[in-house]
């Protein structure tokens, strides 16, 4: 592992301690502003059409009254955008993942949202209930593009949820929910918001228990880039996350994770985000 002097980004002790004993971290200004332009304006361009995606990769419904079918989510811009790989490689977030995981991570996944005024949220949820990430579990990289706060859809988290196992989810309230799965917070747990800039970068862990409301802001967007990751010691996971990256950029081989988790193989995983 990287030593301390290595790293592109130190933390304090009191930040990696609050990580372990809450479940999440948020590093303020972890990226640049120049970065956060660079992603929101490469991502509008993907949007008005001036840069597009490869045929397949994404495409969004103009005339839809949904806004999330207007401006759909992005899955996996890194396989096929280079400034998206960049950012899921970025050496400072390599650096706090390193001192939190206390190893290497491993690159599974980078997703890119735009959250216009009026889309759904997505109800609480734990992200590894999808990754399936063993033994361990994944850890989020939650990039702000634009303030994130309550009104325009922002993230909730649970702490102290990090040691809470993984449970078979309930059926969301569709008409606040993008997504269709609901994990309720343990008795005398609740969920509160984490409040972002543009430029910070909410790190938690993927059993936390954590989701987001409506975009109820008449004009401010709640973009993100979003990006999980897994400890290097990790055995297995989802086939879906396939191919992995190391922080060089090289595909690395891991196990397929077959257990079909708390619900068994039947249950349908359908898809989730923030």
């Amino acid at each position: 592992m990287n030593t301390v002097a290595e790293l592109a980004y130190e933390l304090s002790s009191e930040q990696i301690a609050f990580f372990h004993l809450e479940g999440y971290l948020i590093v303020r200004n972890l990226l640049s502003p120049a970065e956060v332009d660079a992603i929101a304006s490469r991502f509008a361009a993907l949007a008005d059409g001036s840069q597009p995606a490869p045929a397949g990769k994404w495409e969004r419904d103009v005339n839809a009254a949904d806004p999330l079918s207007r401006f759909p989510r992005v899955m996996h811009p890194h396989r096929w955008d280079e400034l998206s790989k960049k950012m899921l490689l970025h050496p400072k977030v390599k650096a706090v993942l390193t001192q939190l995981l206390r190893d290497e991570p491993v690159a599974t996944q980078s997703m890119y949202y735009f959250k216009p005024p009026s889309s759904r949220g997505q109800a609480l949820h734990q992200d590894n209930f999808y990754l399936q990430v063993e033994p361990q579990t994944c850890i989020a990289a939650w990039m702000a593009i634009d303030p994130a706060a309550p009104d325009n859809g922002g993230l909730y988290v649970v702490p102290h949820t990090q040691d809470y196992e993984l449970v078979c989810p309930e059926q969301a309230n569709m008409k606040e929910s993008a997504f269709v799965h609901l994990v309720r917070p343990p008795a005398g747990k609740k969920a509160i918001p984490a409040e972002l800039q543009p430029g910070d970068v909410l790190f938690f862990n993927g059993n936390v228990i954590h989701g987001s409301g409506p975009n109820r802001h008449a004009t401010l967007w709640r973009r993100s880039f979003i990006c999980h990751y897994m400890p290097s010691k990790a055995r297995c996971i989802n086939r879906n996350y396939f191919p992995l990256l190391n922080f060089a950029g090289e595909e690395v081989s891991y196990e397929a994770n077959h257990s079909g988790g708390p619900c068994g193989i039947e249950f349908p995983k359908g898809t989730y985000g923030a």
